[in-house]
């Protein structure tokens, strides 16, 4: 059954032009696999601009507005793309695109990793929260990887009493064996103790520069490389349901990351015109 298509309405809805960017990195439909399966009944567009809305908006999935498929149909399909890693390769194919669009090469070889605490909900277990005592936060850490544009080429979420030099061993093995073209990674002075960077010289053929503060700086200081995945984490930040960390699972607070990340990059992709500053833009008339 072919059900009418709603109007858009809200800022985190798709344009036609995102539409068409991500409707071909997502799988085929079970009905069109050799297996087979049923028909899907709602338009995967509407899907999508149900978890975008989500991330947007930071709502429960309960909560979600009733001209959206019902909330169990869209958390189904958010828990299944994540876990079949659907998510990660439509976040790279994206990455790519943009990097090939302002003239890179579509593999970075160069990226900067940096960690941000965020405070956890009550919906968050105590078997993957911890306390960090340096930010004096109580909830999960979040370790982002981004090319030198600030575009995502990883993300883990721990419990935030993890400390970074160590973590960062899973980290850099993880970018070796999915990014071997990876040479060389800028880093908080945390991510080099250790003999960190010796041990990824000898072991992965990979450069760790730690970016140090000046000497006698006091408060803010804007350092280089590192501000990128500062800026990043500011993006991300834009999106609600980031700024708290409210999932049972650390893989679903990936999931939010990648999301909102995927809704920068596809409005990069598409926009037209001069630069706007808004996160998030009404949806023309044209797009529905």
């Amino acid at each position: 059954m072919t059900l009418p298509s709603r109007r858009r309405r809200y800022p985190s809805d798709t344009s036609l032009a995102e539409w068409h960017l991500l409707e071909p990195l997502l799988p085929l439909p079970a009905c069109q696999t050799k297996t087979g399966g049923h028909p899907e009944k709602w338009p995967r567009r509407e899907i999508v601009d149900a978890i975008r809305y989500i991330v947007d908006n930071g709502a429960k999935w309960r909560a979600l507005p009733a001209d959206f498929p019902p909330w169990e149909t869209v958390y189904g399909f958010y828990w299944r793309w994540n876990r079949a890693g659907v998510i990660i390769f439509i976040r790279d194919q994206l990455r790519r695109a943009i990097r090939t669009v302002k003239g890179r090469c579509p593999f970075p070889v160069t990226v900067i990793i940096d960690s941000q605490s965020v405070k956890g909900a009550s919906t968050v277990g105590q078997d993957s929260r911890g306390y960090d005592a340096g930010k004096k936060i109580n909830g999960r850490k979040r370790h982002i990887v981004v090319d030198t544009l600030g575009l995502p080429v990883m993300i883990t979420v721990t419990h935030a009493g993890v400390r970074d030099e160590i973590i960062a061993r899973d980290i850099l093995w993880r970018l070796r064996l999915t990014h071997p073209q990876i040479t060389q990674v800028w880093a908080d002075s945390a991510y080099a103790r250790e003999l960190l960077p010796a041990w990824s010289a000898d072991h992965l053929w990979m450069s760790l520069r730690p970016v140090l503060r000046p000497k006698g700086a006091k408060g803010f200081v804007i350092l280089p490389r590192r501000w990128k995945v500062e800026r990043s984490i500011g993006w991300i930040m834009n999106a609600r349901r980031n700024c708290r960390d409210y999932e049972r699972l650390p893989q679903h607070s990936e999931a939010h990351l990648n999301w909102a990340f995927m809704t920068l990059m596809t409005r990069r992709l598409t926009r037209k015109g001069p630069r706007t500053d808004s996160w998030t833009r009404k949806p023309r008339p044209t797009d529905s």
